[in-house]
């Protein structure tokens, strides 16, 4: 395949695979396929609806390395009014989240450029998807994350499969400094959303939405943390469009916790560039992330998709979880439920039109952080193993 590095900044383009920012400005990097040399049909056949069915889109060289992820499930639900809205259910993944899409592209290329080891930091998902990834491909692991501060589902997946886990006592910006600085040191490859490798993997997110519906939906809501995903997303449908293989791109919309909510404050002013938080906070522990690393793209993913950005309580987050749970059977961490607690707010607020057709995105499983639950659904109830006692609680 045919392609090259892009900065978003100043234009340049790379050949060098090994890069995560533009050496020049230092601005994000994006793969730019040349799309003129590939040759793609996407016709739904029915059975194969994995991450490689879309190959020739893929800038990776060798043989994959892979856990069957990709082809989620698409739900179509009651959850609009009179709008058409569908969950799609990434935590369905191998892993449990949407990250296992990027992992197998982003492991992939570290075996092909040779490399002993991957590392990252970590709100909890990427650590546990890098863990496999990684385990499958016989590369050693090394994660960061903040003490205390990420699910103990998700630290379990990554410890097990064997990742070296370091919790330090700070966020998960820092975490990211640190282990970008180490993996320059030690050639370790870089497996945070930084990498435009990885995000290659979650633009197929779009190309499965299609796959599945037929043709292209109105909007697409999803959760945003360090804001790879949605750009990701948005890259995927553009890349569809270029190719002639649909005529338009759904409004790209953002959700966030209001105490880690840095790119909904930046696009409120119509803003390219944010205001780093620096002690971001949430029950969503997934997307609590004060200085998102991929907020140009993401902000210039909404911006150019005619898209919005919504900020959402967590109160409103852990109802909208428990709604999901209870009215369509589909379970989800907290960070999830952000997309949906930002249909529902957007809803109120007028901004979703009766005739739209919306796909919400919810990326985890709700097993990655059963220690919510439980604080907020309670302890299950205990009675003696008696019939009328039990009767009674009955």
């Amino acid at each position: 395949m045919d392609y090259a590095l892009r900065c978003i900044e100043c234009d340049r383009e790379f050949e060098n695979d090994e890069l995560y920012t533009c050496p020049s400005c230092n601005g994000l990097l994006e793969v730019k396929i040349r799309l003129d040399s590939v040759e793609v049909d996407f016709k739904f056949d029915g059975i194969n609806l994995r991450v490689w069915k879309y190959s020739n889109l893929l800038p990776v060289k060798s043989k994959p390395i892979s856990l069957n992820e990709g082809g989620t499930p698409l739900f179509k639900t009651t959850l609009g009014d009179r709008c058409k809205v569908y969950v799609k259910h990434e935590g369905m993944n191998p892993s449990g989240s949407f990250k296992d899409r990027g992992m197998t592209i982003g492991v992939t290329k570290a075996i092909e450029l040779g490399k002993k080891a991957v590392a990252c930091a970590s709100t909890g998902n990427t650590s546990a998807s890098m863990a496999m990834y990684a385990a499958k491909a016989g590369l050693k692991a090394y994660v960061l994350l903040p003490a205390g501060k990420v699910a103990l589902g998700k630290v379990a997946q990554a410890l097990m499969h064997g990742a070296k886990v370091i919790g330090i006592k700070s966020n998960f910006d820092v975490a990211l400094e640190f282990v970008r600085k180490i993996s320059e040191e030690e050639n370790f490859y870089l497996l945070n959303s930084v990498n435009p490798f990885r995000l290659e993997g979650q633009k197929t997110i779009a190309f499965e939405i299609v796959d599945e519906l037929g043709y292209v939906p109105d909007r697409v809501i999803l959760p945003v943390g360090n804001a790879g995903n949605i750009s990701a997303i948005f890259k995927g449908f553009k890349e569809l469009k270029e190719l002639g293989l649909i005529d338009s791109i759904p409004k790209m919309t953002g959700v966030q916790a209001e105490g880690a909510s840095p790119i909904y404050k930046a696009f409120k002013e119509r803003k390219l560039d944010i205001i780093p938080e620096q002690s971001p906070e949430t029950v969503a522990t997934a997307i609590r992330i004060g200085n998102p690393v991929n907020a140009k793209k993401a902000l210039n993913a909404i911006y150019k998709s005619n898209g919005l950005s919504v900020s959402v309580s967590d109160n409103e987050i852990i109802e909208a979880q428990k709604f999901l749970a209870s009215k369509e059977g589909i379970g989800v961490e907290p960070a999830s439920a952000a997309s949906i607690a930002g249909l529902r707010k957007l809803l109120e607020m007028g901004e979703i039109g009766s005739d739209e057709t919306v796909v919400c995105i919810t990326t985890g499983h709700l097993l990655k952080d059963p220690e919510t639950v439980i604080s907020v659904c309670g302890e299950p109830i205990e009675v003696e193993a008696d019939l009328e006692k039990i009767k009674e609680v009955l």
